[in-house]
């Protein structure tokens, strides 16, 4: 019951729906602490009530909401991971391409949350609160060691400490790119165009592979060399 009406099948779901893609607005825009319930069931066109109906309190829709866009990358990246091993080792930009695409792909697509949810990501990953930690780690961290394996083994020679390195640089590549903001557009002059998936990915990939085989050959150590710069 919500507001003494029993909610249909149907119902359920598109107030459930209307309320994510409002929640995903506002808490991108307001941040967490300066969204309220309250507008979020306004700007979903529901009743308040729903919204406990459905989520319960605040910190559970925050989380319902960032994981439904979470587990669509993730499910992409999954899915052509396993085709690509199932055909046999991969190359190392085939796996680069895989783990990033669905982030790209999802940053550019307004219809899916677009540069919501980008924004959304970016600021939960760099935050260190509990709520956003959890978020990460349960969203992210099993892909995560998945890809770090699957780096390793198509790369032979790279340990694991550089995987890990690697994963969390290419991850930090995908999520400055992953929407188009017009950046790219302004210092390049309108040369480059970042609302070009194809570009963007075309270009992100080599540039991480390039980084992941310096590892691999032990071009990166340590402190720094004799004589470099400081």
């Amino acid at each position: 019951m919500a507001n003494g009406t029993t909610l249909t099948k149907g119902a359920k779901a598109n107030s459930r729906d209307a309320i994510l893609d409002a929640a995903e607005r506002l808490f991108a825009n307001s941040g967490f602490e300066g969204t309220s319930m309250r507008s979020i069931a306004e700007a979903a066109g529901v009743a308040q009530a729903l919204l406990h109906y459905h989520f319960g309190t605040k910190e559970r829709l925050f989380a319902e909401m960032f994981t439904r866009r979470s587990e669509a990358i993730n499910a992409a990246r999954i899915k052509r991971l396993d085709s690509l091993f199932a055909q046999g080792v991969p190359t190392l930009e085939e796996v680069l391409d895989t783990l990033l695409r669905p982030l790209i792909e999802l940053g550019h697509d307004e219809s899916r949350g677009g540069s919501y949810f980008s924004r959304l990501v970016v600021s939960v990953a760099a935050d260190r609160d509990p709520r956003s930690c959890a978020l990460i780690a349960d969203n992210y961290d099993p892909l995560a060691r998945r890809f770090i394996s699957a780096l390793m083994r198509v790369l032979p020679g790279l340990k694991e400490a550089d995987a890990v390195r690697g994963y969390l640089f290419v991850i930090g590549v995908g999520m400055t790119i992953m929407a188009p903001t017009g950046r790219l557009n302004r210092l390049s002059g309108d040369r480059c165009d970042d609302a070009d998936i194809e570009s963007m990915v075309d270009h992100a990939v080599p540039f991480a592979a390039a980084g992941l085989r310096s590892f691999a050959a032990g071009a990166v150590t340590a402190g720094t060399p004799e004589g470099g710069l400081q």
